[in-house]
């Protein structure tokens, strides 16, 4: 597993197991904010010199991807809250009784006492921090409710989509979806990653992890509409926050040559430890987590929970 991303495996011990979520499937009411994607052939992966080989980014290969639905937006605070209200549904962070919070966003006797992890010590081990405190029992998520949910594992993910009637997408449609129509390009609109000085996406400006100069206008998360979307009309595939996918996480994936014989809707592993997480977030800097390209791609344990991780949801046609 990519050792940058912070882990409930690693640094901080638990002391209460992983519960299953409970799936209420179909009780939210079918919404309008979904994209219709033609589905078809498409280059997966990259082997940009600016990627990391050993996240298994590559090799490029071919991939068929049958039509489906997407979220259009990641899924917001408030979103989730209707999820909550209907289902009383307990978060794996509330569970446990603590997340990882970014120590820039605490107050100084918050981070002062907090538990950090040894390689990546901006993360906080912060008791209380959940989807509704996102920074700890003293914040809110006032003026948030249009900034996508955070501190949610991929288990609160799989019910929430579970209970819209939706589905976790694969990676391969995520990626299929984030690239946005595009082939090959290193963002969502280009190889370019501020073309002719505009700023496309919320990601880190500024030196990891010290100053951030909120130059695209956050410090955190961003509303879930904010940018300009993809070609398909996806908001916020690069930077805001890392999506959970479906998948188990692997580098070794399955290539059928020639490109005339693409792999045909893959699904990942059929177990494993690890879940992948796609699009980076706004912790992200080139100097440290150049992971807000496309085919950039990360994992983490399923129970994880932090300040920048969230989710879209999909749909088979």
């Amino acid at each position: 597993m990519p050792s940058n991303e912070p882990a409930r495996a690693r640094g901080i011990p638990l002391e209460t197991p992983s519960l299953a979520p409970t799936l209420t499937v179909g009780a939210a009411e079918p919404d309008d904010t979904m994209v219709r994607l033609p589905g078809g052939e498409f280059l997966m992966g990259t082997e940009d010199a600016e990627g990391f080989p050993g996240d298994g980014e590559g090799p490029v290969r071919p991939v068929r991807l049958k039509p489906f639905l997407m979220d259009a937006y990641a899924v917001s605070n408030d979103e989730f809250a209707r999820f909550v209200a209907d289902t009383g549904h307990v978060t794996d962070a509330e569970r446990f009784g603590w997340s990882y919070v970014f120590a820039g966003f605490l107050p100084a006797a918050v981070r002062r006492d907090a538990r950090r992890l040894e390689h990546t010590p901006w993360w906080c081990g912060v008791q209380g921090a959940a989807w509704n405190r996102p920074e700890g029992p003293d914040s809110t998520l006032q003026d948030r409710g249009n900034h996508p949910v955070v501190h949610v594992s991929w288990n609160d993910a799989a019910a929430y989509a579970a209970w819209a009637g939706k589905r976790l997408p694969t990676e391969a449609e995520w990626e299929y979806a984030a690239r946005g129509g595009l082939e090959q390009k290193r963002y969502p609109w280009g190889d370019e990653l501020d073309p002719d000085g505009d700023y496309r996406c919320n990601i880190w400006r500024g030196t990891f992890p010290t100053k951030n100069t909120a130059a695209d206008g956050y410090r955190g998360t961003a509303p879930v509409d904010a940018f300009e979307p993809n070609e398909y009309g996806l908001f916020n595939t690069s930077g805001n926050v890392w999506e959970w996918c479906a998948d188990w996480w692997t580098i070794e994936h399955p290539v059928i040559y020639p490109t005339a014989c693409p792999l045909a809707d893959p699904t990942g592993p059929a177990t494993g430890t690890a879940k992948v997480i796609r699009g980076g977030s706004h912790m992200c800097h080139r100097s440290y987590c150049n992971r807000y390209r496309v085919a950039a791609r990360t994992a983490t344990t399923p129970d994880s929970t932090s300040g920048h991780t969230g989710f879209r949801c999909a749909r088979s046609l």
